[in-house]
């Protein structure tokens, strides 16, 4: 026994306690419907209009007054509080329920009157009684709630205010006493209020000063769809049932920090995955006779589900049959008693349960007939004595259930009893024993005429009922499935048929014909929304709506099948094939040509080198050198402003002509778009996006662009680009305007207006318009048109609010001469590689010193590549961390204009970091990273493993054991109308942020959490939450077991020997210089053999054969380090992921730079992904060489793999590889930007849009078009939108 009678909290009234808030918080929120909010000063005026109304109807004190509004307006809840504060008690009923019902419930009670949508109406038949008006006293009633009868009628239970205002001040006293309830909190009110619990949800908000929030009854029906509700209202309280909980994804409880379950036990697996750090869970206890709640836990997801000890003013026992307490840990039924004790209206029933116990001394205490274990740490509940039972949290006498099918016409004999279905719903069914003539249907809608819904049992037809010897039912030998269940399914072909096994597997019982209605057959809100979960799988789109829309099997059958049809085949159904063997025999003749730009350029290196070196004794087997000549090509080829002329000049030249719309893939216009972007690619007109003079570049390329321009990424080729004055692009956006879709290049201009701005890694479809002063957030994928003002964000994006108003909001003035510093820096940054590699080419020049002729040059250069290698490694190496250490000196968390020192200091940074991260390759993903961040002034914590992450080392820590992925993005620099702002940002403990993730300004990846491929991290997360997408939303998650010594704990013997692999990756280095030395020299031997013009000529050649050479070398590195590579798992202290980074090292640094990137979407390139192991089909267009494990993958003929698309064919959760097949099938399209992940197959002619996720293990329809991050039904964006121009 635990008896806290005495702790009682002091008597006081719910009126009372209503105006302690209101006078405490006047101008806080009180209510909040569709109609808007309601202060508490508001909510307090309107409620004494209203009581002052009901006295003058006639309404007195110790009255009792029906409510029946319908749910989710501020209406029903005004009724319920003017009704108390006119000293009367509110008896509500559903309105939903059946007005039989509700007339019985009203008589029973004696209402006065009725307040209903329509006003209040007086009920003359109730006899009068001569009361004063005035306020409630503690011994008045608060409410009467009617529940389930034994005998087949509701019982009502009366709650006195001194039982419910001490309820109210108990729970007060117990949840979030680190961090009181107040006005910031905005509570769910969700559930029925004829359900007790009801009570809770109001008085959580009213009494701590907090919000109340209705639900939409439509909404509360869909279950699932609630979750979503949740978090566009912002909810942080939420009282319910399990069963509603366990629909709603973890996401949707985000923002709740406090969650109380009741009404029905609470599974310990839901439990576990609910609770988390920030948020409190309790599941609470207690029958209507007892006020709500009698007992409460607090669940912490590892120990037994309990109901808890008593609140503060209650007590418990435990006894046996005779009444005797038990001993602790035996089963015994629960006795309740205190101030929360509340009476029945049958003074008969009220005496019987609520008699004395002699053997406890109590004078009045509540036998609850639930059968319960105490333990110091809190009651286990382990079921009902009787035949009361609880289905969707509202408790049900199956007694009252029986009465009704009882009195049923033609039945002989029922019983009632909860099953649960496939699904694992819990399920009322009456077992009816029938004569003749008996109808199913006319016999349910006898039941919704007499009994709630949730009352209402299916109908399953026996022979006879099981009885036990004593002669009562044997509910636990009825039978479950029914036999006709079996039968049932052959009644049905196609379609219909699989619907109906969704139905059985749902409902727990058969459609018979096919106008069969799911509510008829017993489907509730619960049920739809399980039925919904599994027709998504054929339809994603359908919804809960149309179960209500389509109640039919035939009706929803035909619903399902529109839109199945109406996701796949919305827009015309192309069949693309292969690439045009023309177009195939182009590319590949316009190799050598190509080349050309960049052997030009090698050949201006040669004649640097020369033009030096001969200046000493012994180098006379080098070319002579025009100076002049030589000066011409370093402006031509070296300079950024010749480079950009050549780019600029091809591109105008090229595509002269081409305009904004569809063109076909391999066609002329396809073609020359190609040409202009290789020879981009071959000239480098940039090098750095951000540099001063991007914006030159752009308008060279017939770009349209504004004064005060922030251009930090590269324009498109085709100068289809116009940004207005003062606009803010951000790194690595793609302005392209043009992707391939199947057999179909779209091209389209973009337009981003005045002081609009683009966050970093978002891609612009082409035809998009950003107007004046909008924002697209990073990450984010935009179609079509951003209105002026507007946020955006998202993949597709779509309106996410206004634009963040904490930034300033003129645009800083001056500061030119800081372009300077940026010019100054571009130019240094580019030639920091040339010097470091001059420097260890020292080495080299050495040994080749006293040469006859270029072959004993190179003979006798050789031995000395590898010095020079690591003296030039050490050298670029060194000068970075130099370099970044001085740029951190005065850099602090702020906002500073562009053009000022912060922030030159910040670009600088990031574009020399993300410049080390393809010069320095090796030192990445590897044991000696953590140390090189640590040395660029990050703070970086033990066993930290991180790959080729982008960030500003100063601003980022990095805490013990996380995981950064490939190209993550870590604390990059924000951009708006000239101001650039930075911040700190954390990856917690053990924490995970995916491939091309981004933690941006401000945000944190909390400990244990995780940021998945191609995620936004949040700006607010709980440690062990997971986060998918962008917007990123909660991601439910297994951590993978593994064995510790190979994950996390690797023994010493372990280090050594990833050391030594990794150690092998200076190999590809020494392969790259060497490749580069003997271009050098071959173009050395062609000048002084053939002339200068000729080696000009044949530099492409040249440049073709070292990178044919980079690719066989590769491919001979791929067989003899990796072999051949299966699916399956593998840990990271395991020789196998150290050699596949051994392997990629050579992809990175050898077959890259000198021959894949040159040659994306060529047959080249193709040919050469079949020779590492990948399944290649006829005419694929692949623009990407990213195939991490080319033997899992598989693209069909004419398949398309768009710019940026990493086909990932293995993950890295919890420190093991885990990989898997991918598969693209012919004509399947993937966007530029996306990434499709391990087990996933894109199907024939299926499309994935730009800057998509396409999920592990998921499978695209054939023909269907899906986009978004993570993938969904590409119904928002349609092909036209991007045949638009930029205007």
């Amino acid at each position: 026994m635990v008896d806290l009678r005495s702790q009682a909290p002091a008597p006081r009234t719910l009126v009372q306690i209503l105006r302690e808030t209101a006078t405490r918080c006047p101008e806080s929120a009180a209510l909040e419907d569709a109609a808007g909010a309601l202060s508490y000063a508001e909510l307090l005026a309107e409620v004494e209009a209203l009581a002052g109304s009901l006295r003058t109807a006639g309404v007195r004190r110790g009255d009792r007054v029906g409510v029946r509004l319908p749910s989710g307006s501020r209406g029903l809840y005004l009724a319920i509080l003017g009704v108390i504060a006119a000293a009367a008690a509110y008896v509500p009923v559903d309105a939903d329920d059946p007005m039989e019902r509700a007339d019985l419930v009203f008589a029973e009670a004696q209402v006065v009157g009725v307040l209903a949508a329509d006003g209040y109406h007086p009920r003359a038949t109730v006899e009068r009684r001569p009361v004063d008006a005035g306020e409630p006293d503690c011994d008045d009633d608060a409410w009467i709630i009617f529940t389930s009868g034994s005998t087949g009628l509701p019982k009502g239970v009366a709650v006195s205010h001194r039982s419910a205002a001490a309820f109210v001040d108990a729970e007060a006293g117990l949840f979030l006493q680190g961090s009181p309830l107040g006005p910031g909190d905005r509570v769910l009110a969700g559930l029925s209020v004829a359900f007790d619990a009801s009570c809770e949800e109001m008085w959580l908000a009213w009494r701590h000063g907090a919000c109340l929030v209705p639900a939409p009854r439509a909404v509360v029906r869909s279950g699932e769809d609630l979750g979503g509700w949740l978090v566009r209202h912002r909810i942080t309280v939420v009282s319910t049932v399990p069963t509603l909980a366990a629909l709603w994804p973890v996401e949707a409880l985000e923002q709740v920090r406090l969650l109380i379950f009741g009404g029905e036990a609470c599974p310990p697996e839901l439990a576990a995955r609910l609770v988390a750090e920030g948020r409190e869970v309790w599941n609470t206890y207690g029958p209507t006779e007892a006020t709500v709640v009698a007992t409460a836990a607090r669940l912490d997801g590892a120990s037994p589900v309990r109901i808890g000890l008593p609140l503060p003013g209650w007590a418990i026992a435990v006894v046996d049959a005779a009444g005797v307490p038990v001993p602790h840990g035996v089963v015994g039924e629960l006795i309740i008693g205190g101030v929360g004790l509340a009476r029945y209206l049958d003074p008969v029933k009220d005496a019987d349960k609520y008699a004395p116990l002699a053997s406890l001394g109590w004078d009045r205490a509540y036998r609850t007939g639930d059968l319960v274990a105490f333990e110091p740490a809190g009651l286990l509940f382990h079921g009902r004595a009787d035949d009361q039972v609880k289905v969707g949290g509202r408790r049900i006498e199956l007694g009252e259930v029986e009465a009704a099918v009882s009195a049923l016409a033609g039945v002989e004999a029922a019983a009632v009893a909860v099953r649960r279905s496939e699904a694992g719903v819990p399920i009322l069914v009456a077992y009816l024993v029938v004569g003749a003539g008996f109808d199913r249907r006319a016999a349910r809608a006898r039941l919704a005429e007499t009994l709630p819904a949730p009352s209402i049992p299916m109908l399953a037809l026996v022979e006879r009922l099981p009885s036990q010897t004593s002669g009562k039912v044997d509910r636990d030998a009825l039978p479950w499935p029914v036999p006709e269940i079996t039968e049932a399914l052959t009644l049905f072909q196609g379609d219909e048929a699989w619907l109906a096994r969704q139905w059985l597997a749902v409902l727990g019982m058969p459609a018979l014909d096919r106008q069969a209605d799911f509510f008829e057959l017993g489907g509730g809100s619960l049920a739809a929304a399980q039925l919904v979960s599994r027709i998504r799988v054929r339809a994603p789109e359908f919804s809960v709506a149309d179960v209500y829309d389509h109640p039919r099997l035939q009706a929803m059958a035909v619903a399902i099948s529109d839109t199945v049809a109406d996701a796949q085949w919305r827009e015309s159904f192309s069949t693309p094939g292969p690439t045009p063997l023309a177009a195939r025999w182009a590319q590949t003749l316009l190799g050598v040509p190509l080349f050309i730009f960049s052997g030009a350029r090698w050949l201006v290196y040669l004649l640097s080198a020369s033009w030096v070196l001969r200046g000493f004794s012994g180098f006379d087997f080098l070319p002579a050198v025009n100076g002049w000549l030589l000066l011409l090509g370093l402006l031509l080829f070296t300079a950024p402003f010749g480079r950009m002329a050549i780019a600029a000049g091809s591109a105008r030249l090229l595509l002269w002509g081409v305009r904004p719309g569809d063109h076909r893939r391999g066609g002329a216009t396809h073609l020359r778009l190609w040409l202009a972007e290789q020879i981009a690619h071959q000239v480098d007109p940039i090098g750095l996006a951000g540099a001063p003079w991007v914006v030159y570049y752009a308008r060279a390329l017939g770009a349209r662009i504004g004064r005060d321009v922030d251009l930090h990424t590269l324009p498109p080729v085709t100068g289809m680009l116009d940004i207005g004055e003062g606009a803010a692009i951000e790194p690595e956006v793609d302005l392209a305007g043009y992707w391939i879709d199947g057999d179909t290049v779209r091209i389209g201009g973009i337009r981003i207006g005045a002081r609009a701005t683009v966050g970093a890694r978002s891609t612009l479809a082409p035809g998009t318009r950003i107007d004046a002063g909008a924002e697209v957030a990073p990450g984010s994928a935009v179609f079509g048109r951003v209105r002026s003002g507007q946020l955006w964000a998202g993949s597709p994006a779509v309106r996410a609010g206004e634009p963040s108003a904490d930034w300033p909001a003129e645009r800083p003035q001056g500061g030119r001469r800081w372009l300077v510093a940026y010019g100054t820096s571009s130019v240094i940054f580019g030639l920091l590689p040339i010097a470091s590699l001059s420097l260890g080419a020292v080495p080299v020049a050495y040994g080749m010193r006293g040469s006859s002729d270029v072959a004993q040059a190179v003979a006798a250069g050789l031995p000395w590549l590898l010095p020079g290698v690591l003296a030039a490694g050490l050298v670029l190496a060194g000068s970075i961390i130099v370099l970044v250490r001085l740029l951190a000196i005065g850099l602090e968390p702020g906002t500073y204009p562009v053009r000022s020192r912060a922030g030159w200091q910040a670009w600088s940074t990031e574009r020399l970091l993300d410049q080390a991260r393809t010069m320095l390759f090796p030192l990445y993903a590897s044991l000696i990273t953590p140390l090189w961040l640590r040395l660029l002034g990050a703070r970086i914590g033990r066993d930290v493993e991180a790959s080729t992450v982008v960030l500003l080392p100063s601003m980022t820590t990095v805490e013990d054991g996380a995981f950064l992925a490939d190209d993550t993005m870590v604390a990059s620099y924000d951009l708006r109308n000239g101001w650039l702002r930075i911040g700190r940002v954390t990856i917690g403990k053990r924490a995970f942020l995916g491939n091309s993730g981004m933690a941006g300004v401000g945000h944190t990846v909390p400990r244990d959490g995780l940021v998945a491929v191609l995620s936004v991290a949040p700006v607010k997360a709980k440690p062990g939450s997971s986060w998918l997408g962008s917007p990123p939303v909660r991601l439910r998650r297994v951590a993978v077991g593994g064995d510790l010594g190979r994950t996390y704990r690797p023994a010493l013997g372990l280090r050594w020997a990833r050391g030594a692999w990794e150690a092998c990756r200076i190999a590809a280095v020494v392969v790259t210089c060497a490749l580069g030395l003997g271009v050098l020299l071959g173009l050395a031997w062609l000048v002084e053999n053939l002339g200068l013009a000729w080696a000009l000529a044949l530099s492409g050649v040249v440049m073709l054969a070292a990178g044919f050479a980079a690719a066989a070398i590769s491919t001979l590195m791929k067989w003899l380090v990796v072999g051949p590579i299966r699916a399956g798992t593998h840990p990271l202290w395991s020789s196998f992921v150290w050699r596949t980074e051994v392997a990629d090292t050579f992809t990175e640094m050898v077959a890259g730079p000198w021959f894949a990137s040159a040659m994306t979407g060529t047959p080249a390139l193709a040919l050469w992904l079949r020779s590492l192991g990948a399944r290649i089909g006829k005419g694929v267009w692949c623009d990407t060489y990213w195939l991490p494990e080319p033997d899992l993958v598989r693209l069909g003929d004419g398949a398309t793999v768009n710019r940026g698309c990493v086909v990932q064919t293995h993950l890295f959760h919890d420190r093991i590889m885990s990989m898997d097949e991918v598969v693209i099938e012919q004509g399947g399209t993937l966007g530029p930007h996306s990434i499709v992940l391990p087990g996933a197959t894109i199907g024939a002619h299926a499309t994935i849009g730009p800057a998509s996720l396409v999920m592990r293990g998921e499978r695209v329809p054939v023909g269907s078009r899906w986009s978004g991050n993570p993938i969904g039904p590409w119904r928002v964006v349609k092909v036209r939108a991007y045949q638009a121009e930029a205007s």
